[in-house]
């Protein structure tokens, strides 16, 4: 797969809240960080997939649209960095979550992914969320 098969391929599971369609695009050994959340990373393919179908599936948060921002490509082949936003909808309101992807490809697989989101964002989910009663994870 391309770099753009890849990112495209990324933002469609998030779209779609699959984690088997995002861990399948990391390599068996790929690592999965949150470098601002405060969360453990997920290292392997088998816990990209597992941590993510645990996430999503208590997440209020419904995506309507993951706006890819801009591809910035670096001076290492391999590095790739993605801006973007998940335009979501928890109950009626509608949140956009910026965020920033740096992204390791090697062989048409992802091996290393930092996954950096706007916490006021999130934070304004689990607001949404709390206050139309929605569980929240």
């Amino acid at each position: 797969m391309t770099v753009e098969e890849i990112v495209g391929a990324f933002h469609g599971a998030m779209l779609r809240k699959s984690a088997d369609e995002l861990a399948d695009l990391y390599a068996e050994d790929g690592r999965h960080e949150f470098p601002f959340g405060g969360l453990p990373p997920y290292e392997g393919r088998e816990a990209v997939r597992a941590g993510y179908r645990a996430s999503w599936g208590v997440s209020p948060a419904v995506p309507q649209e993951v706006e890819r921002v801009a591809l910035h490509r670096t001076d290492d082949p391999e590095v790739v960095v993605v801006e973007q936003n998940a335009h979501v909808k928890v109950g009626e309101r509608a949140i956009t979550v910026p965020g920033l992807l740096v992204l390791r490809i090697r062989d048409g697989r992802i091996v290393h992914c930092k996954d950096f989101m706007d916490a006021s964002a999130i934070a304004k989910v689990r607001e949404a969320a709390h206050e139309t009663g929605i569980a929240s994870g």
